[in-house]
């Protein structure tokens, strides 16, 4: 699967999903660019957008985006804190 991490997103946690083609929104030229236009961004070319964003499906239309969005729910978005939620992730990605 083809995964953008939002900025919001530690760039080392790509490396705890081996078996995905996984890209940060800074490699792909997109910091700093608003959540709307991330979204749409993203959607041309992967399959689920991955943030630590909880406001954003607040902020957002996330049904009308031909991309899900998974909304990693942690007390922080460092590192340790996101392990955690790892499995739960590949779940849903499996889905």
């Amino acid at each position: 699967m083809r995964l953008p991490l939002d900025e919001s997103v530690p760039v080392r946690f790509r490396r705890y999903l081996p078996s995905h083609s996984v890209r940060t929104v800074v490699e792909m030229g997109w910091s700093g660019v608003k959540n709307g236009d991330l979204l749409r961004l993203a959607a041309a070319s992967f399959d689920v957008f991955i943030t630590v964003d909880k406001n954003l499906p607040f902020q957002q239309s996330l049904d009308t985006l031909p991309l899900a969005v998974i909304v990693l729910d942690s007390h922080s978005n460092e590192l340790p804190a996101l392990l955690p939620l790892v499995p739960k992730l590949e779940a849903s990605l499996r889905n």
